[in-house]
């Protein structure tokens, strides 16, 4: 990898080591801490999750516009300076302003990072992408690991921690990423250039594909929810709650060799990648509802996060992939916006499921949700396949 990849990995770890510190445990703490419903708790990530909606399309349409250092560096000002709020004041309701402010400046990083690494080194293909998803867990493994352990003593530490750690990801960004300068087309050279077919076309396929994505996010995310706060009622301590994140990171930095070989082998394409993954999504979730007790929500864990290397690495890829230059930014921010609104619409729909009915029902959703999405997967690229023919029908043509 080249070296402003390599800064691009560090500085990915370092920020989301320090928000891995929180965001596990935002529904404990609202649910526990503050006294608050899961139906309450779902709204308030919504929130976030929403403000993150808006920082995605955000960071997308800014790196187009002004380039990956100054998108990133905004969005890191704009999240440090709410994390510095949240030292001093993170009761209710100064913790649901602040959480947002955090989502809306979180949000406008990642995409701005993506498609920074995509456009440094555009000829490793999925492999920068899946660089910065590894570096993604990574900083969850550190942060999970941490994060329970400096929970059960105090909240306060936990907001500290991820404060610190953001200001080490500013200097980072504000030093090492001034130079990294990402193989783009400026956007004036747009302005004359109209969208062709097969660029909407492309557009419609990433539309397609979104929907299958934002399904799969609403699921994922229910761990991290209501799935978290079940462990409690089931005598899981935070220790071992946290311990779950602390594998999931660990086995997605150290399974990437077999996770090569497997995909090599039975994955070639980033299609059959993802179906296989959403496959596997499935079986976790039927495994997560009839467990009992740490030893099940452990097995569904590994099995999730088997299911989550093969598709979370690939949708991005696809994004870059189908992107027209001097689009990739809003690509990537368009992407990333629908998976952050899965986060959004998630923890609600599983804490009014909860509410209302019960874990049964949910999980029986979830997996109603993933089915569709899989089917989804199946048709997205239907029609780049359709134009890809007549293309060739007319090379032949003219042969």
């Amino acid at each position: 990898m080249p070296r402003s990849l390599w800064l691009l990995v560090i500085g990915m770890i370092i920020n989301v080591t320090g928000a891995s510190f929180l965001w596990p445990l935002n529904t404990i703490y609202i649910h526990d801490e503050l006294g608050k419903s899961l139906t309450v708790a779902g709204v308030v990530l919504m929130l976030n999750a929403g403000a993150s909606v808006i920082g995605n399309l955000a960071g997308g349409v800014l790196f187009d516009k002004i380039g990956g250092y100054r998108s990133i560096l905004l969005g890191i000002i704009i999240t440090l300076a709410a994390l510095i709020g949240m030292i001093f004041f993170h009761g209710w309701p100064h913790y649901v302003i602040l959480l947002t402010i955090v989502g809306f400046g979180s949000g406008i990083v990642f995409p701005a990072t993506y498609a920074l690494a995509g456009s440094v080194w555009p000829e490793g293909g999925r492999k920068s992408f899946n660089a910065i998803y590894v570096a993604q867990n990574a900083g969850v493994a550190i942060g999970s690991a941490l994060g329970g352990l400096v929970a059960s003593i105090s909240f306060q530490w936990i907001f500290m921690a991820n404060g610190l750690l953001y200001v080490l990801f500013f200097l980072v960004a504000f030093f090492g990423y001034r130079n990294i300068q990402g193989q783009t087309i400026h956007p004036t050279a747009l302005v004359t250039k109209k969208p062709g077919m097969k660029d909407r076309t492309k557009f419609t396929a990433l539309s397609i594909l979104s929907i299958a994505y934002l399904l799969c996010w609403v699921a994922y995310v229910q761990w991290q929810s209501t799935i978290a706060a079940h462990t409690q009622t089931l005598n899981i301590d935070l220790k071992q709650y946290s311990l779950l994140w602390t594998i999931n990171g660990l086995m997605i930095v150290l399974g990437q060799p077999l996770l090569s070989a497997f995909v090599k082998r039975f994955a070639k394409t980033l299609k059959s990648q993802m179906l296989i993954g959403m496959g596997i999504f499935m079986v976790s979730f039927v495994i997560a509802a009839a467990a009992g007790g740490f030893s099940g929500f452990l097995t569904a864990m590994i099995i999730l996060t088997i299911g989550e290397m093969l598709v979370w690495p690939a949708v991005p890829t696809i994004a870059n992939d189908l992107a027209p230059k001097g689009r990739e930014g809003f690509y990537q921010g368009f992407i990333n916006s629908t998976a952050t609104a899965g986060r959004m619409v998630g923890p609600l729909l599983g804490g009014i499921l909860v509410d209302l009915y019960n874990m049964p029902v949910m999980f029986a959703v979830l997996i109603g949700l993933l089915v569709i999405s899989f089917f989804i997967t199946m048709i997205y690229d239907r029609n780049i396949k359709y134009l890809s023919n007549q293309d060739l029908s007319a090379e032949t043509v003219k042969g």
